[in-house]
């Protein structure tokens, strides 16, 4: 199977700060109609009665202009005065809620409680900040994110990420709840040219799509092409780098995420210095992109590869 020389669909899995970024260049670089970010929503949850969705808001803040270039979470120069006067009180204030960023989570629960489907309150939070690209949740149902420690304990993702500080070691990761994909994720799949697995962690962010009944076919049929999530052995943001020693009992490396997408990957693409003795096709150069210049460049390079070399 080859890419067309004209523009591909593309539809690019994500989650986390470097598939925000990744999803950026993407849209950048891609014309109209061209690009689906489908996102992982296994780090949902329910805080101060709202729902939560990290890893939408991360792409939906980014696709804006509205995420820090450093934090990459979150609202730009956002303040956190509701967050004071929750602690003042003595209430919850562990997770850290913006006071702009609360208007989105304000919008998409009011959204659900009138009987909206997490796609389409998601659609109407983009379109009141603008986006028009096409930002899929992968579920409309339930399906958090359990890990399990060392120790034998089965603790929420966001509580073992930002209440414990991902401290407790990492016997494995659950995908629970919903099986099911939506409509719209299984129909962007089966349309798309190409698939991009963006720099994501994979236990957590890619893992749980995949998990979903119907989306292991289509990276199967379909020209996939992975981005690293590790840079030299370690990742730009978060836990990956502990979790594949912990989990798996091995060095992480560009090699590892090769081998934990063998089954479906058809390329990846690697930090330079970080190819690997394998017949998968890799392209190899910098892949870190925290400034959007940054982004443009990765995703033509990415394209060009998926396109000439597969």
């Amino acid at each position: 199977m080859t890419l067309a020389a004209r523009s591909p669909r593309v539809v690019a899995l994500a989650g986390g700060v470097g598939g925000a970024r990744m999803i950026d260049g993407l849209h950048r670089v891609l014309e109209e109609g061209m690009l689906t970010a489908i996102v992982n929503t296994g780090d949902d949850f329910t805080h101060w009665g709202l729902h939560i969705s990290p890893d939408l808001d991360t792409v939906m803040y980014t696709l804006a202009g509205l995420a820090p270039e450093e934090r990459g979470w979150g609202i730009e120069a956002d303040t956190f005065e509701v967050l004071a006067e929750s602690k003042r009180r003595g209430g919850d204030h562990w997770f850290q809620l913006g006071d702009r960023d609360l208007v989105t989570h304000l919008r998409r629960t009011t959204a659900l409680a009138a009987s909206a489907t997490l796609t389409e309150a998601t659609a109407a939070v983009c379109s009141g900040l603008g986006i028009t690209r096409p930002i899929l949740p992968m579920s409309d149902g339930p399906c958090p994110t359990v890990i399990v420690t060392k120790d034998s304990r089965s603790v929420a993702f966001q509580d073992w990420l930002v209440r414990e500080r991902g401290a407790p070691e990492v016997a494995s990761v659950q995908s629970t709840g919903s099986a099911s994909a939506t409509p719209e994720v299984l129909r962007a799949l089966a349309e798309a040219d190409l698939i991009v697995v963006c720099p994501s962690n994979p236990y957590v962010s890619i893992d749980p799509i995949r998990s979903l009944d119907g989306v292991d076919r289509w990276l199967h049929e379909k020209i996939t092409v992975a981005v690293s999530p590790l840079l030299g052995g370690k990742a730009v943001k978060g836990p990956l780098a502990s979790m594949v020693s912990s989990i798996d009992r091995t060095e992480p490396s560009a090699g590892w995420v090769a081998r934990h997408y063998a089954d479906f990957l058809d390329g990846i693409v690697v930090h330079q210095g970080d190819r690997f003795e394998s017949s998968i096709p890799q392209l190899e150069t910098d892949i870190l992109i925290q400034k959007p210049e940054d982004r443009v460049r990765l995703a033509r390079e990415l394209l060009e590869f998926a396109r000439s070399r597969l």
